[in-house]
């Protein structure tokens, strides 16, 4: 699939690899990058905002004939300029584009420990295996089948890093469910 929906700003949108999109305002600072909700496609979405902006100014105008009453505002909507990349996708078209060369020990190097020591202090202790990258629904289901320090350890990663509301819900409600 070359191309995935993603959720923004509680809308939704088709998106595909080096897409630039005009969405309502992000949080994230120019230039850092962001993961979005991923509705639909199997690849990694990274959101790059490229500018904050402000949309076209809207006049509203107000009038009641025959009084003399006239009114004029102007709006403007605080918008973000974003640059889509799909994970799976630039990978695939990058290895189609370059031929493929013999392999020799020399030229493979092992992956940098920064990445590994990230990954390691990302995942809490005891918490489920690849839980970072769970979307709520799959949260909900698997905090059914998961035992008390799982769900204790997930708990606090959500409330540390992600605070997605659904996922601490579910979170909560199976932890009560374990209590009684």
């Amino acid at each position: 699939m070359d191309y995935a929906i993603i959720r923004l700003g509680g809308k939704q949108y088709r998106v595909r690899e080096g897409e630039t999109l005009v969405v309502d305002r992000v949080k994230a600072d120019e230039g850092k990058s962001f993961a979005p909700d991923v509705l639909l496609g199997t690849a990694g979405v990274t959101a790059t905002v490229v500018a904050h902006e402000r949309g076209p100014k809207l006049l509203i105008g107000k009038y009641r004939k025959r009084t003399g009453y006239k009114r004029h505002t102007g709006f403007r909507a605080a918008t973000s300029r974003v640059q889509i990349s799909l994970g799976g996708t630039a990978a695939k078209t990058a290895a189609k584009a370059a031929p493929k060369k013999a392999a020799s020990p020399v030229d493979e190097q092992p992956k940098p420990a920064a990445t590994t020591a990230a990954v390691a202090e990302e995942h809490v202790k005891g918490m489920p295996s690849g839980y970072e990258e769970l979307t709520v629904a799959q949260v909900s289901d698997g905090a059914k089948t998961w035992n008390r320090p799982m769900l204790e350890a997930a708990l606090a990663y959500e409330q540390a890093h992600a605070a997605r509301k659904g996922a601490i819900s579910a979170l909560s409600s199976a932890l009560k469910a374990k209590e009684d």
